[in-house]
């Protein structure tokens, strides 16, 4: 592993403009999703503060996220690196309120109804570990500005699925909605990986270290889910609670009015 940090190879010519517009492309699909979501009726304002708080932070981690890249690839690397670490702090109650978002929603039985409510209890918290542990990689690698970047970015694909289901037709997706979601978060690095080939003709090894994170997600996602230990899992969190009577593995009953697929 210590190979990773190895230096390699200057890739030829600046990557500024790629990161700096991926980040904002990444944040406005994000913005794009939840602000579909409010127009058409399917969230609003009067949810409970745990779900304002969830929103709030994670809606500023976006925030950071283009802030640092705009710092970082217009020069303004003294306040790019103080901000960073308010941006690692910033990670812990992403985490926490991100795994207490899901459970109060699964205890509640009211996991979206396009996902199986065991797989909503495995994928939601592991997608936000994988984030952070690819933010953890690319701020340990901070010194390497090839791989830092390009981790970052992995790991704020990660954080993708949310914002990119809300902007996909979901119901029409079940049973492979999360599968679905999933092979979208996949876009921004292999669009980062056909970047690099066409200005440099070779892939960045950061890109493949992402991409086996990200389907080392994927097989425990689909491992937990079909396994003994995601069934005692939730088992254990929905006891005495609305949602120990819902099925882990069977979709919930879709909305009246809508076709099932």
């Amino acid at each position: 592993m210590a190979t990773l940090a190895d230096p390699m190879p200057p890739l030829r010519g600046s990557d500024d403009r790629f990161f700096r517009r991926g980040a904002i492309a990444m944040a406005l699909v994000i913005v794009a999703g939840f602000s579909l979501n409010i127009v058409m009726g399917r969230s609003s304002f009067s949810a409970p503060p745990l779900v304002h708080a969830h929103a709030l932070v994670f809606m500023g981690w976006v925030a950071i996220f283009v802030a640092q890249n705009v710092l970082a690839t217009t020069g303004n690397l003294a306040l790019h690196r103080r901000l960073g670490w308010l941006a690692a702090a910033w990670m812990m109650p992403m985490l926490v309120l991100g795994c207490l978002v899901t459970v109060n929603l699964l205890q509640q039985g009211r996991v979206p109804f396009f996902f199986l409510p065991l797989q909503f209890l495995v994928f939601d918290p592991l997608s936000l570990f994988a984030f952070a542990g690819l933010t953890v990689w690319a701020i340990v690698l901070r010194r390497r500005s090839d791989w830092h970047r390009r981790l970052h970015f992995t790991g704020m694909a990660m954080l993708l699925g949310p914002g990119v289901g809300r902007l996909l037709p979901m119901p029409l997706l079940a049973p492979y909605a999360f599968e679905a979601t999933f092979i979208a978060t996949l876009v921004p690095p292999l669009i980062g990986m056909a970047a690099d080939v066409r200005r440099s003709g070779r892939i960045h090894p950061a890109w493949l270290w992402g991409l086996a994170v990200m389907f080392g997600f994927l097989l425990a996602v689909e491992t937990l889910t079909y396994g003994p230990l995601g069934a005692s899992l939730y088992t254990a969190i929905t006891a005495g609670t609305p949602g120990a009577s819902v099925a882990p593995l069977a979709f919930p009953p879709f909305p009246p009015g809508l076709p099932q697929p």
